[in-house]
């Protein structure tokens, strides 16, 4: 007798039935998929599993996800390949993947340090509650919400830091740098050192020690660079 695939396993299957659709059909990058009511009843799928098996290819740069238009092909690769710069970067007419990382890797270091000196009490258990939520997140495989969270904590922290010219700069640009924080999460297996790292952050601001701070930030977007096949001295 089969047994019936968990709640949590679905969307795994549906995951690798999107990539073998992608593979097995010959598919290119820009191809547009079959529609999601066709590709949950190809797959004998849900919609909502579908959807978290989309949300986790989407932020593994497999499939683009626009509303209104469709599912389209990005790239090809598994969650078992290395990671390496064959991602599809959207906003490449405007500023490369790396640039993008290094503007992070100045900003937030620098931004980072002075958040340590004067976050709130209120504003570090807030930072912690984002902390845990992305937890939980990741823990679930939602690695779209997890980008949101990501945003909103290096967001908390660059408000905190009172520089508004840098606040301004990322704020006005958020859907490149939310790309810029889906983007480690194409190795699924690594996911929660994302969380990791921003627990030592966490933990840095809440001693106020600016120094280590400034340091565990340099750390964290070097290293989120480093998961997505970007590599830079710093």
């Amino acid at each position: 007798m089969l047994e019936t695939p968990t709640r949590g396993a679905v969307p795994e299957l549906a995951m690798q039935g999107i990539q073998r659709l992608i593979r097995d059909g010959g598919y290119q990058a820009g191809d547009t998929l079959p529609s999601q009511r066709d590709l949950a009843e190809q797959l004998g799928v849900s919609r909502a599993s579908l959807r978290e098996a989309l949300s986790s290819l989407s932020a593994r740069g497999v499939v683009s996800v626009q509303p209104g238009k469709g599912v389209f092909v990005q790239g090809t690769a598994t969650a078992s390949e290395p990671a390496s710069p064959w991602f599809a970067w959207p906003f490449a007419e405007q500023v490369s993947a790396a640039d993008t990382f290094q503007l992070r890797y100045v900003l937030e270091g620098f931004a980072a340090g002075q958040a340590a000196t004067a976050l709130t009490a209120d504003a570090i258990d807030a930072l912690s509650e984002n902390v845990e939520a992305m937890r939980v997140q990741l823990k679930a495989g939602h690695f779209e919400a997890a980008a949101q969270l990501d945003f909103e904590f290096h967001r908390r922290i660059l408000e905190a830091s009172g520089n508004q010219a840098m606040l301004n700069v990322i704020t006005t640009s958020k859907a490149i740098f939310t790309e810029s924080q889906k983007l480690p999460f194409i190795r699924p297996e690594r996911a929660l050192e994302t969380w990791q790292e921003h627990r030592k952050i966490l933990r840095a601001l809440a001693r106020h020690s600016a120094p280590a701070a400034k340091k565990a930030m340099e750390e964290h977007v070097r290293n989120a660079a480093s998961r997505t096949g970007i590599v830079f001295s710093g």
